[in-house]
């Protein structure tokens, strides 16, 4: 039977066990039974007529074959994803899911707000909202919009740009009382700064010159969680970036040194061009796209 077209399960399972790394934690994450699983991947093997995993008592180890055929079901998976999110609403009506990629902060405190409205217009439609730092590969139709601070160059892609929004340091009052207000950049190496553990690109291109004080090594805490970060301003633990319009919504939190520090970040919604020709996503990136750019300029 090699050769045979494989079943869509076989393959899901497959792409479990590479995730999961292990037939148990594949098993639970697919809510099947080890041995229910162990099956599938024989099975899968079987009809493709390669060996996938090296088995050993400490489980299984990919062979080369199944890294090289990883990204197919990927694309695949992303693919059957697509297709059901598509064939979800009835053409011409506002119906089926939307799901959305954005950074945590700007998925966390910012699109809630914009989506509550959005649904009291078009209830209907069912969002998915995925959180993460990392850029959703559009293109793979892994999701199907987002927001990025990144302009895309990709030519499938269907961008706007929805503003530029501000940056700048920001405290909570009560730690200012308790240590002071910095007058200027050298003082805040005398502060407790909040920063990133793993820098991304675009606050690299951010970083003013001369703001040498704030660096990595000069961290009193540092998290690549845009949410942990908030909270920790929130919380007074010590002097870090925030977008202005979010932190305008917070009265106290104090701008620092903003005469000195303003700092920019250009944002974009972007789709696949794919789907302009849905009715329920056009019309949620058409919302969003105007929401977007009135948080940008403040006017929330």
């Amino acid at each position: 039977m090699a050769n045979d077209d494989p079943d869509w399960n076989l393959q899901r399972s497959f792409l479990a066990v590479m995730h999961e790394g292990s037939l148990s934690a594949a098993a639970r994450a697919l809510g099947m039974t080890q041995p229910s699983l162990g099956r599938h991947i024989r099975a899968l093997e079987a009809r493709l007529g390669v060996s996938l995993f090296t088995r050993s008592p400490q489980g299984l180890t990919p062979t080369d074959m199944a890294h090289e055929l990883l990204p197919h079901a990927q694309a695949m998976a992303s693919a059957s994803a697509a297709m059901r999110r598509t064939a979800s609403a009835a053409p011409g009506e506002l119906r089926g899911t939307v799901r959305i990629s954005a950074s945590e902060v700007v998925g966390g405190e910012v699109l809630p707000a914009m989506l509550a409205d959005f649904r009291q217009r078009h209830p209907g439609v069912v969002i998915e909202l995925v959180l993460s730092n990392a850029a959703a590969d559009l293109l793979r139709k892994d999701v199907d919009l987002a927001v990025r601070m990144v302009q895309p160059t990709q030519q499938a892609l269907v961008a706007r740009k929805v503003g530029t929004i501000g940056l700048g340091l920001y405290a909570h009052r009560r730690y200012l009382k308790a240590h002071g207000t910095p007058q200027r950049v050298e003082q805040l190496a005398e502060h407790a700064l909040i920063g990133f553990d793993h820098e991304p690109p675009y606050a690299r291109a951010m970083r003013p010159a001369g703001l040498t004080a704030y660096t990595r090594e000069q961290f009193a805490l540092r998290t690549d969680s845009d949410l942990a970060a908030l909270a920790a301003l929130r919380a007074g633990f010590g002097i870090g970036f925030c977008q202005v319009p979010l932190a305008a919504r917070d009265r106290a939190l104090v701008a620092v040194l903003p005469a000195a520090i303003a700092l920019t970040l250009p944002t974009w919604l972007v789709m696949h061009e794919d789907l302009r020709r849905s009715q329920r996503h056009r019309a949620v990136f058409d919302f969003l796209a105007e929401a977007m750019a009135r948080y940008a300029t403040g006017n929330q």
